[in-house]
């Protein structure tokens, strides 16, 4: 379901990535300077509003949406990515004229998209932003304590510097993946019980700093418990478990 450690040079992604913002915002120019002609033309008001968008102005005008995440964001398990993941699925349900940034990138860590995502996403003036960045941490050894002081990081720069409503999914039980099957019945419960950990912290930095959480553990691990949700390589969603996915968090958006 999310992609294993693999060796990584951030200069070269964020090099990358800075290119694509730069399209990006080519293409999003219109939206930013229809909002703040919007904001000078609001009688009384002196400076931009810094009010949270509620799920029906999310729904209603066209908005910038900004994915931070891993494999899992740019799609790997799928038939075709670029469609088939759960971040472009979740953007062709966004209002007509919205755009997109999805900054996700296989393999990386928290602490690495503190310099590779964080800094792309803070630029983007975004009204929504989705954050999956959890599983290549707990699978690759990340301590507990240094994970939590990223994440709230992480999430103290988002809150601060934008007004995005933020949605952040958690481990859901990877004991099911078949990635996972020839662990011993004791690795999986040690392995069970500290998912049970991060997901307790996940929520308090959750509500620490107003951030909606996408309880994928609390759901019966419903994207891990059935096969057909699961790729063949036994660790990323399928295209149906993708789709499933993106329904999840849009049923969390939209509530």
């Amino acid at each position: 379901m999310f992609h294993k450690t693999v060796s990584i040079k951030i200069h070269t992604l964020t090099a990358l990535a800075l290119c694509c913002l730069t399209l990006f915002l080519a293409g999003c120019g219109g939206v930013l300077e229809a909002r703040q002609t919007q904001k000078q033309t609001q009688p009384g008001s002196n400076s931009p509003a810094q009010t949270t968008p509620t799920a029906t102005t999310l729904q209603g005008r066209p908005l910038v949406y900004v994915a931070l995440g891993a494999s899992d964001a740019v799609g790997v398990g799928s038939d075709t990515p670029v469609s088939q993941g759960y971040v472009p699925l979740l953007a062709a349900r966004l209002p007509k004229g919205s755009h997109t940034l999805d900054l996700g990138v296989n393999g990386i860590h928290l602490r690495e998209a503190l310099t590779a995502e964080l800094p792309l996403a803070l630029s983007t003036s975004p009204d929504l932003i989705t954050i999956w960045l959890v599983a290549n941490d707990f699978i690759g050894g990340v301590a507990y304590n240094d994970y939590m002081q990223d994440l709230a990081t992480l999430l103290s720069h988002l809150r601060s510097g934008t007004r995005a409503r933020i949605f952040m999914a958690n481990l859901p039980d990877l004991t099911r993946l078949p990635a996972f099957s020839g662990d011993t019945a004791a690795q999986k419960a040690s392995m069970l019980a500290e998912i049970v950990r991060w997901n307790a912290g996940i929520a308090q930095q959750a509500s620490r700093y107003s951030v909606t959480l996408v309880d994928l553990f609390k759901r019966g691990s419903e994207i891990t418990a059935h096969p057909e949700y699961i790729s063949g390589d036994g660790f990323h969603p399928s295209p149906a478990g993708y789709a499933r996915l993106a329904g999840i968090f849009w049923q969390a958006i939209t509530e």
